[in-house]
This record gives C-alpha cells, sequence and structure tokens, in this order.
C-alpha cells in the first residue's frame, strides 16, 4: 500500500485548500528565544534568581523525562486508535521492574530494559482487553491501574522485604547511570550565569543545564522522539498505523492487518511507559518506592493532548510540567510566585492576538480579564503558599488544557470499538 492510497484526495475542479501556519525550526528557535527573554525580564523585576537558573533547568529536564516518556507512550497508542488510560499501572509496573532488574544483576542497564518489558506486559494486556474482546478502553485502562498497583504490592513483600535495606514498600538501593558532561564549558557558563546579564545570564544557565551532568538514559529518552517522529510519520509502517487510528475500515479495505497494527502500537505504548517508570526508579530516585509515579501517567496524557496528538506539542507540553515541578521543588513559593508574573504577560500577549489576528473579541476578552486576575494576585502578595505550590503541576495540567481544548483534534476513530468486516 502506497501513501497516495490513504491520502484524501482534493475534488477536480476545487481551488488548492489555504495552507496554514506552518511551524519551522526558526520559527521554533525564535518563540523559545522570546520566551526566554521574557523569563529573563521576570527574573530582574522580582529578583527570583532560580526560574532561568542550570540547576533548574537540569531539575526540569529530569522532572520531564518520565512525563515525556508516559505521553509518547500515549501518542503511539492512541494513533492508532486505542485509547490508553493505563499509562499509569504501565509506569507503576516500569518501576517495580526497573528496580528488581538492576538489583538482581547489578546493571542498571538491565533494569533498564527490565522496565521497558513490565510496561509492555501492562500493554499487551491492555491491547488484549481493548483489541481482541473489544472492552471499553476506559474501563480497561482504569482495571490496569487498579491491577498495578496490587501487584507491585504484592511483588514488593515477596521480593524486596526479605532484602538488606528493602522493605514492604520499597528496594534497596540501585545502581546507577553513568552521567555525562559537555567538557570545558562547565565553568566558563556558570560564571556567565552568576553576572546576572539580561537574557545572556539566563540563555547560559539553560545551556548549563542541559549540557552539564546528564544522564545517558535522559539522551535515549530524548532521541526517542525523533525517532517516533520518523516511524509514525516517515514510514509505510507508521502511515498504515495512523490510518488505523483514523479509518480502519478504509486501511482494512487496502490490506492492512487492523488488529495487528492496533496491538503492536499498544505494546510500543506499554514499553514507553515502563521505561518512564524505570526512569522514576533507577534515575530519579535511585531507588523503588511505592506510589513513586505520583500520578505522572496521567499527566503525560494530558502533555499528549495539549500536543495535539504530535510528537512535538508533546514535548513541548512535558517541558512545562516538568519545569512547572522543578519550581516549586526548588525555591517554592518565591519561584512560583515570580511565575505568575510571567504568566500574566502569556496571557496578555495571547489576548492581543486573539484579539488583532484572529478577531475573537468575546477569547480576547476572557484571556485579558484572566491576565488581569493573576496580575492582581502577583501584586498583592509577596509568596505563594507551599500548600498551592505542591499543587502547581496539577494545576498547569488543568489550565494547559483548558486555554487547548478548542484547537484539539484527537485521531477520528480514537476509541472507537473496530471490527474486522464491520460496514464503518
Amino acid at each position: 500500500m502506497t501513501a497516495t492510497g490513504l491520502a484524501a484526495r482534493q475534488p477536480t475542479g476545487t481551488a488548492p485548500a489555504a495552507r496554514g501556519f506552518k511551524l519551522t525550526w526558526p520559527v521554533v528557535l525564535l518563540g523559545v528565544a522570546g520566551f526566554l527573554a521574557l523569563l529573563s525580564l521576570v527574573r530582574i523585576v522580582t529578583g527570583a534568581t532560580d526560574i532561568a537558573s542550570g540547576g533548574t533547568v537540569s531539575a526540569a529536564l529530569s522532572l520531564a523525562v518520565p512525563i515525556g516518556l508516559a505521553g509518547l507512550g500515549g501518542l503511539w497508542a492512541e494513533r492508532a486508535g486505542v485509547v490508553n488510560i493505563g499509562l499509569e499501572g504501565m509506569m507503576i509496573f516500569g518501576t517495580w521492574f526497573g528496580a528488581w532488574g538492576a538489583i538482581v544483576t547489578g546493571n542498571p542497564w538491565a533494569g533498564v530494559v527490565a522496565g521497558a518489558v513490565g510496561g509492555l506486559l501492562g500493554g499487551l494486556l491492555h491491547a488484549v482487553a481493548t483489541v481482541t474482546f473489544g472492552v471499553d478502553h476506559i474501563i480497561s485502562g482504569v482495571a490496569i491501574n487498579i491491577l498495578a498497583m496490587g501487584v507491585v504490592q504484592y511483588l514488593s513483600k515477596l521480593v524486596f522485604a526479605p532484602m538488606r535495606g528493602g522493605g514492604e514498600t520499597q528496594s534497596p538501593r540501585i545502581p546507577g547511570i553513568d552521567r555525562i558532561s559537555l567538557p570545558g564549558i562547565g565553568e566558563p557558563l556558570r560564571q556567565v550565569e552568576s553576572n546576572g546579564w539580561f537574557f545572556v545570564s539566563d540563555l547560559a544557565g539553560v545551556l548549563r543545564g542541559l549540557t552539564q551532568n546528564v544522564s545517558l538514559f535522559t539522551i535515549l529518552a530524548i532521541l526517542l522522539v525523533p525517532l517516533s517522529v520518523f516511524l509514525l510519520w516517515r514510514t509505510a509502517f507508521g502511515l498504515r498505523l495512523r490510518a488505523c487510528g483514523e479509518r480502519p475500515v478504509a486501511a482494512e479495505s487496502l490490506g492492512v492487518n487492523v488488529y495487528t497494527y492496533k496491538y503492536l502500537a499498544v505494546v510500543v505504548s506499554g514499553a514507553l511507559a515502563g521505561l518512564g517508570g524505570a526512569y522514576l526508579s533507577i534515575v530519579a530516585a535511585g531507588i523503588y518506592r511505592e506510589g513513586q509515579t505520583g500520578g505522572r501517567g496521567y499527566i503525560g496524557l494530558a502533555a499528549m493532548i495539549f500536543g495535539n496528538w504530535r510528537p512535538g506539542g508533546l514535548a513541548a507540553g512535558s517541558t512545562l510540567f516538568g519545569y512547572t515541578d522543578a519550581l516549586q521543588l526548588r525555591q517554592g513559593g518565591t519561584s512560583v510566585h515570580a511565575l505568575l508574573l510571567f504568566v500574566a504577560l502569556i496571557l496578555a500577549a495571547v489576548a492581543v492576538y486573539q484579539l488583532v489576528k484572529q478577531q475573537r473579541v468575546r477569547a480576547a476578552v476572557i484571556t485579558a480579564v484572566s491576565a488581569a486576575v493573576v496580575f492582581t494576585v502577583f501584586a498583592v502578595t509577596d509568596t505563594v503558599p507551599e500548600q498551592f505550590t505542591s499543587f502547581t503541576p496539577h494545576l498547569t495540567t488543568l489550565l494547559v488544557l483548558a486555554l487547548a481544548s478548542q484547537r484539539l483534534r484527537p485521531p477520528a476513530a480514537d476509541g472507537v470499538r473496530y471490527r474486522k468486516g464491520q460496514a464503518k
């Protein structure tokens, strides 16, 4: 089957559709520079020196990786038409099996493989339930989440509790994965960052966080994003898989084994979520603890939706959630309070864009009012209560999904029960 066999054909005699805004690398880099300049301005105004420091960027990267891996897993499944609410449970399997594999072999990379296999088994169970037996995707995913919590509790009592340094809710220490740094630039970047210059110091902080003391597992996780782009959007395999999530009956009529592609997608989805779980236990904590995922599977799913079922948007969403989490962990109320000014400025810019470019007066007014409320909160307070800062990543998830809901377009057959030979 060729790409033209599944591509939508334009009716004869009609004018070509107008091309929308195209996201190119120069545009992306310009946008990143704009955000960094705005962050630098907020840093100077508020004195919150940590909002773009190397430590914050490094922590944000570490916190974004498991969310991104879970979201990437959701992307694979939903592009094939299977909703995967079970990402959280597959991550839970990944945390336990990743720790177990690393401990029994003494090799953390064996733990990475074991974590992927643990998540893969969860994905296989989800595929059997939804693809073969036609179980509702949401029900199957929730069942896997519940099952995973019970299974790892039992396994911990059976395996980790008798081990020295282990217990019923945690494992012994896990051997770590090597970290690398780009030589010769760490100290110069630190010196530039410490000067507090507008934009330049913040850029140095970002570069230091991205190039110093980075885990090899982090690099592997980042490389999985362009690999997924290539496989899903640049190969015949990816075209057929995405066709199963858009028009499975049409794909079947062209000789695609829809069941096989759905199975492959959901199994890969589980393996990616398992990798995210293994990252939490092996790299982020160096130990397995019960409840370690902390809802990151759900946040990963939110990042995927925020990214409109595209890898680039997913990476941006994961970075956003990781960044807000890093801020509340490093400086708590001070940095989150400074972030309120940043959010108010962003909302004001969005309101202007909606009014001038999109001619959406009502949406612009609502956004402008929201910006005014956020700025008022920033102006009348000096810090943010600790109870609120711990909720910041989850609140960010809700706000992002609310703001992005108008432009979302999931695969047409996402979550739809498919049976071979059905009429439509």
